[in-house]
């Protein structure tokens, strides 16, 4: 898709388009240090891509807030084969600018080992840690971002309004960020907890319309907190850039697989709940509080526990929530050809783990996380 179709709304006509973003850690592949070489390895790729046939070149590599980090992703996507094809695509070529610059790519959504990250030092990351104090030393997590086009602004507040109950278990799903600063956190998705600490993230209350939508994103921004509009950090939201709702909650994940999984559940439940909208079904107007209880209880625990089962709001089996949100979105899945991958990759995923397990099962005991690092580089671009 050319990058201006990005700005129209999808015309409700065949599949909805997906796009998925990623934050990767710069590791050096012999410590599993991280390394602050973001603006070369940013240099690096842009040449690359200057040198492959237009249609080749897929999405630029992006500095992020901190040098250690770097921002990749895919071109909109209309079938579950173009977006593996160009979430593997992308990571191979952050991989291959990153080992020309002498590092390496990992996919983990916290640094396991202890170091003292560098800020970006563009502007508006310096007036971040202006406003921010301390709370900007916490902020090195990388998260994974999807994108689903929608039809109109009215459509994205419905689909907004209808998904918050299912938000908790794509979190654990994608929980990928056990370890912080050398240390076993003892959750599955620490970067969960450190971005909660933050007064403009987490999930959002009820919206009805544009309007309400609009008057909150207003107030946010007379309040002063924000730096800017881009800075409304709810779990999903409506992108201020393109026409679709950006789905924020999930951790970066060790496998290019579980970021495709996630990405076609993010879709399917868009679809889902934009046809709810449409159809004038009600909105579950669950407490927001409930939602955070939801959120933590998937943070801490992946998909190693149980989860606050959204139709009843008690404690249910992993796998049995993962199952009720598979039945949610199945006509979705079916009509996109996606069913029976989604089942695989959930069923894949339950068997084998999330990324917070399989980092766990890499840790080889004693003091050093170097072998964690040195397997998530290992599966974030396999040879």
């Amino acid at each position: 898709m050319r990058n201006e179709e990005r700005w129209e709304y999808h015309r409700g006509q065949g599949l909805r388009t997906i796009g998925v973003e990623e934050e990767l850690l710069l590791v050096d592949p012999t410590t599993g240090l991280p390394q602050p070489l973001s603006g070369t390895v940013t240099e690096i790729a842009a040449w690359h891509a200057d040198v492959r046939p237009e249609a080749d070149r897929g999405e630029p590599v992006k500095p992020e807030l901190y040098c250690e980090m770097l921002e990749i992703g895919t071109r909109p996507c209309a079938t579950a084969d173009e977006l593996a094809d160009q979430l593997r695509q992308a990571r191979a070529n952050a991989a291959a600018a990153a080992k020309e610059a002498g590092v390496a790519v990992a996919a983990l959504a916290t640094a396991p080992m202890r170091f003292e990250q560098v800020l970006n030092p563009a502007d508006r990351y310096r007036r971040f840690e202006d406003r921010y104090a301390r709370l900007i030393d916490d902020k090195l997590t990388c998260a994974c971002h999807v994108h689903v086009h929608l039809t109109s602004p009215e459509e994205g507040v419905g689909v907004l309004d209808r998904i918050r109950p299912w938000l908790a278990p794509l979190l654990a799903l994608s929980a990928n960020s056990p370890f912080w600063q050398g240390e076993d956190t003892g959750y599955a998705s620490w970067r969960h907890q450190l971005w909660s600490r933050w007064p403009m993230a987490g999930p959002a209350e009820l919206f009805g319309d544009v309007d309400a939508l609009e008057e909150t994103t207003r107030a946010m921004l007379a309040s002063e907190v924000l730096v800017d509009d881009h800075m409304v950090y709810f779990d999903a939201r409506l992108s201020r850039s393109y026409p679709t709702v950006e789905v924020r909650v999930g951790d970066v994940c060790l496998h290019a697989e579980d970021a495709l999984l996630l990405g076609l559940l993010v879709r399917a439940l868009v679809e889902t709940e934009a046809r709810a909208w449409r159809a004038g079904v009600e909105a579950d107007p669950v407490p927001t509080v409930l939602l955070r209880l939801a959120a933590w209880q998937a943070s801490r625990y992946g998909l190693g526990d149980r989860l606050l089962d959204p139709k009843t709001w008690r404690p249910a089996p992993a796998s049995d929530v993962l199952g009720a949100l598979i039945d949610h979105v199945t006509p979705a899945l079916r009509d996109a050809g996606d069913l029976d991958r989604t089942v695989r990759g959930t069923e894949l995923v339950l068997a084998r783990g999330t990324g917070a397990d399989l980092q766990r099962a890499a840790h080889t005991g004693g003091a050093s996380l170097a072998p964690v690092v040195a397997d998530a580089v290992r599966r974030t671009n396999p040879a």
